[in-house]
C-alpha cells in the first residue's frame, strides 16, 4: 500500500445487506450533507437527536440548524457521558423521550456521537414502537470505524458487556472526520485499536502500513480517511456475509473477550477506555496464540510493539488501579469471561491468530489452558 492522496470528494462504502443495506460517508465536513441526505432518504420525516453533553456542546447546534436548514424538524435528547450511559435506566429515558416527542416509525432517531450513543440510540430506535429507523452520525474514530457500521446496538449489564441489545442496522452512517478534532489524544488513540485490529485480523498489508503511517492518521493528514475507509470496508464486507454473527462475523471480536472482561472490571470506567480493553485483549489473545503455537512469538511481538508505539496499554499492568481485586486476579477475570456473548452451552470461544492478518475462531478452549496463561501473565512484569 502506498499513502493514499486526499479525496477531492466523500468516500462512500456500501454496505450490501438487499433491502436494508445502506451507504457510508466519509470525508472532511461531509457533516454538513446530513439533512440533504436525510430528506433524500425520508422526505417529511421529523428527527430525534439522541447525543451525549459534551458531544452537544461542540455539534448539536451545528446539526439542528443543518436539518432545520433542510426544513427536518428535530428534537433533541442529551444523556450523560460514557459507559454509565448504556444502562436500562437510561435507555428508559431515551425510550420516554423518544415517545413523549411523538417520534413515530416514518421518523428517524440520529445518534450523534461515540460508540455509546450509537449503541443506547440504535437500541432505542429498535424497541420503541417496534421499530424506527436511525442514521448514524459518528463522532469518535472508534465509533466511524466499528461499532456505528454493522447494526449491532444494545446496553450493558451489571454482569457483563453489551448483554442486552438487538441488530438493528442504520439506514445511513455519516462519518465526518472533521469532528475527530475535538477528540482528546487518548480518545483518538483508543479508537486506533480498532484500526489496528482490521489489520491484524485479515489484512497483514494493512497492518504494515499502519506501522508506516499511523502518525500521519493521528496528525489528520492524508492517511486518516484512508484508514477509516479501509476499517469500513473490512467491517462491511463481513457485515454482508455475516449480519446476526453466527460465524464469520466473530472474527470481529478479537481481543474483546479478554477486553470486555477487563472492562467489566473495572467498572466500565475512565480507567479502561472500550479501544483501551481491546488493544491489551488483542495482544493477550496474540500471546495466547503464540502460547499455543499457531502464531510465532515475533508476530506476537510486532502487534504489542506498534499499538505501544502509539501510545495504547498493551499489558495488564499497564491499566490503571491494576492491583485493585477484580482485575488482578486469574479466577475474576475468568468469570467474567464466561458471560462473554460467544460462550456457547458454557464452552469458550476465542478469536486467536495464526498469523498476523489471518485470525481464527477457536472453539471450546480449555479454561484451564486460559487460567495458567492469565495466572503467568498476572505475575509476570512486562518486557
Amino acid at each position: 500500500m502506498t499513502v493514499p492522496l486526499k479525496n477531492s470528494g466523500p468516500i462512500t462504502v456500501d454496505v450490501a445487506l438487499g433491502e436494508r443495506a445502506y451507504d457510508i460517508v466519509i470525508g472532511r465536513d461531509v457533516i454538513g450533507s446530513l439533512g440533504g441526505r436525510i430528506k433524500a432518504l425520508r422526505p417529511g420525516a421529523r428527527v430525534a437527536i439522541v447525543t451525549d453533553r459534551t458531544v452537544a456542546k461542540h455539534w448539536l447546534a451545528r446539526v439542528e440548524a443543518i436539518l432545520a436548514e433542510a426544513g427536518i424538524e428535530s428534537k433533541a435528547i442529551v444523556v450523560g457521558e460514557g459507559e454509565a450511559s448504556k444502562t436500562y435506566g437510561v435507555l428508559q429515558e431515551v425510550c420516554e423521550a423518544l415517545i413523549a416527542a411523538k417520534i413515530e416509525r416514518n421518523d428517524l432517531v440520529v445518534a450523534l456521537g461515540g460508540g455509546v450513543i450509537g449503541d443506547l440510540a440504535g437500541f432505542a430506535a429498535a424497541i420503541v414502537r417496534r421499530g424506527i429507523d436511525f442514521v448514524q452520525v459518528p463522532t469518535s474514530l472508534l465509533a466511524q470505524v466499528d461499532s456505528s457500521v454493522g447494526g449491532k446496538t444494545g446496553i450493558n449489564s451489571p454482569q457483563g458487556k453489551n448483554l442486552v441489545g438487538s441488530f438493528h442496522q442504520p439506514v445511513l452512517v455519516v462519518a465526518d472526520t472533521s469532528v475527530l478534532d475535538t477528540l482528546s489524544p487518548r480518545q483518538f488513540r483508543a479508537g486506533y485499536a480498532e484500526v489496528a485490529k482490521y489489520g491484524v485480523l485479515g489484512d497483514a498489508a494493512f497492518f504494515g502500513w499502519l506501522e508506516a503511517n499511523h502518525a500521519d492518521i493521528f496528525s489528520g493528514g492524508a492517511a486518516r480517511e484512508h484508514a477509516i475507509a479501509t476499517s469500513c470496508r473490512a467491517k462491511a464486507a463481513i457485515v454482508a456475509r455475516d449480519e446476526r454473527e453466527t460465524g464469520e462475523r466473530a472474527l470481529l471480536n478479537l481481543g474483546h473477550t479478554f477486553g470486555h472482561a477487563l472492562e467489566a472490571a473495572t467498572g466500565f470506567s475512565d480507567r479502561l477506555f472500550h479501544g483501551e480493553g481491546v488493544s491489551v485483549g488483542m495482544v493477550l489473545a496474540a500471546e495466547f496464540s503464540a502460547a499455543l503455537g499457531m502464531i510465532s512469538r515475533d508476530d506476537a511481538a510486532r502487534v504489542q510493539r506498534h499499538l505501544a508505539a502509539v501510545g495504547l496499554p498493551t499489558h495488564l499492568q499497564d491499566i490503571a488501579g491494576f492491583q485493585q481485586e477484580g482485575l488482578a486476579d486469574a479466577d475474576t477475570l475468568m468469570a467474567l469471561m464466561a458471560q462473554d456473548k460467544k460462550v456457547k452451552r458454557g464452552k469458550l470461544t476465542f478469536i486467536l491468530l495464526e498469523k498476523i492478518g489471518q485470525a481464527v475462531i477457536a472453539n471450546d478452549v480449555a479454561p484451564t489452558a486460559v487460567r495458567d496463561f492469565l495466572v503467568d501473565k498476572l505475575a509476570r512484569k512486562p518486557d
